[in-house]
């Protein structure tokens, strides 16, 4: 039986959820006053001493406990004069007895000195990021942290690789602006759109793209740095079916018995779904990918998304991919190239 059919269904927000959603949101407050010690404070205050952080490439893994502060947050303030952090989207569920909170939006400042080798322009500047972190007795005890470090490389006019054929630039958040959930949702929204993204997950990398139904025709999907963004189905379509057959057996993994590849956390909360794994998706090279040949490897891909939905069809979704990391694994180090441009 197909992996796809037998995985376990999305989650929904909890009572436990919203809670966590209340201490998140509380520990997001510290980024208001744009001020170093505040923000390194609350992490010490809201995160497990032992907590596992990870973070796109060349990050990767940070420092136990202190790592989201000192290996993420503190470089990318540095960077960044007057560094400010805004929020589109924060919501949070349960899936397989985990509880998870997720946000996803920009941080932008003057970009006054280099971030992980990439320099800086003199000007402003945006960084998208996507959080996940799974909480345990009110503590932050795992994260994985996404950047929009292509992007970025992209917008300063530094991406040496071919260019996607979609739109590149900031995008925006929900159309509705209500993608901060602060409490309790309605469970029988959360599972009916957790299980809209589940259904519609089922059907990707079918031959027919019995994927489309469950889309609005106004959909916008809002696609990483070197792949873009796309409106409406048809233009969604072109993208999607090409990039699946880029790598053979695009999916999850587990029909050719991968451990360790699928979700950590998927959830419904009431108009919004996320999920996230580290690694979501894996498949072998098989077609162009960013200009770059075929090189027959497997990769695994660090992957992303929030969706929301109306009118039970689901109308945009931000997604992020790391494809610095994908990059590395197909032997293209993207960031020894700008420096190597930069020279």
């Amino acid at each position: 039986m197909s992996a796809r059919n037998t995985r376990p269904p999305m989650g929904i927000a909890t009572a436990q959820s919203a809670r966590n959603k209340g201490l998140y949101l509380k520990f997001l407050e510290s980024f208001e006053a744009r001020e170093a010690g505040a923000i390194r404070k609350a992490v010490s205050e809201h995160f497990d001493i032992a907590a596992k952080v990870n973070a796109s490439h060349p990050i990767n893994e940070g420092a136990d406990g202190t790592g989201y502060y000192t290996d993420i947050i503190a470089p990318i303030m540095d960077a960044f004069q007057g560094c400010t952090r805004q929020n589109y989207v924060v919501i949070g569920g349960e899936y397989l007895g985990t509880e998870w909170v997720t946000s996803t939006g920009y941080f932008y400042g003057h970009f006054s000195k280099s971030l992980c080798g990439i320099p800086a322009s003199g000007k402003q500047a945006f960084l998208r990021f996507g959080e996940f972190h799974r909480m345990e007795d009110g503590k932050i005890v795992e994260s994985h942290v996404y950047l929009g470090f292509a992007e970025l490389i992209i917008a300063l006019g530094l991406w040496p690789l071919a260019a996607s054929r979609g739109y590149e630039g900031v995008v925006p958040g929900p159309a509705t602006h209500d993608g901060l959930i602060a409490g309790k949702s309605d469970p029988t929204a959360s599972r009916a759109s957790a299980d809209l993204v589940e259904a519609m997950l089922k059907q990707l990398t079918t031959d027919d793209e019995a994927w489309r139904p469950y889309w609005d025709d106004r959909m916008v999907w809002y696609g990483p740095g070197g792949l873009g963004s796309y409106s409406t189905v048809e233009g969604f379509a072109a993208f999607q079916r090409p990039f699946e057959l880029t790598f053979e057996g695009w999916g999850d993994g587990k029909e050719v018995g991968i451990t360790g590849v699928g979700a950590n956390c998927k959830a419904g909360d009431g108009d919004y779904a996320f999920l996230s794994g580290w690694p979501m998706i894996t498949g072998v090279h098989v077609g162009d990918f960013l200009g770059l040949a075929p090189t027959g490897k497997r990769i695994f891909m660090r992957d992303c998304d929030w969706w929301r939905v109306e009118n039970g069809k689901i109308i945009e979704n931000w997604c992020m991919l790391d494809i610095p990391h994908v990059l590395m694994q197909l032997g293209y180090d993207l960031f020894a190239e700008i420096r190597a441009n930069a020279a």
